[in-house]
């Protein structure tokens, strides 16, 4: 399994904090991120997006189909995200674009077997892979280097 965790993109101050959209710099780093994603993404990778606007924009920036879960939202905890990735056990890949620290606590739990808050950069990619037995980091992008 390949589990795809991509923070959304750099988003404007202000509230309700569920509204608040992408900046310039943010759409651009979405589309930088995007542009490097969707040549690699494996055929029929299942998208899960945060309802947040910032979050949806930054996936739309992938043109692809993406379904929209609250699991993955801004008040996700790192085991609920986890469970609705289906982890390890889904066939396949899934991304998940979604915010901080839940990603970051996702990736450190899977990685190092304990959860902490690592951080992850706005935009950034991490990109885990479930083989024999254990979670290996595939892959991290940041917007930069995209």
């Amino acid at each position: 399994m390949d589990l795809i965790l991509w923070r959304h993109a750099e988003a404007e101050d202000g509230s309700p904090d569920a509204s608040r959209k992408l900046t310039k710099h943010g759409r651009d780093q979405a589309k930088r991120v995007a542009a490097w994603l969707k040549p690699r993404l494996p055929k029929r990778c299942e998208i899960l997006v945060s309802p947040a606007v910032r979050s949806q924009e930054t996936a739309s920036a992938l043109g692809a189909r993406f379904k929209t879960d609250a699991a993955v939202g801004t008040h996700a905890d790192a085991a609920g995200l986890i469970a609705a990735a289906g982890w390890p056990d889904r066939p396949g890949a899934i991304l998940i674009v979604g915010h901080q620290p839940t990603l970051g606590r996702v990736a450190a739990t899977l990685l190092s077997g304990a959860q902490a808050d690592w951080h992850m950069a706005k935009g950034a990619v991490w990109w885990l892979r479930h083989v024999d037995g254990e979670a290996r980091l595939f892959t991290a992008i940041h917007p930069k280097l995209a």
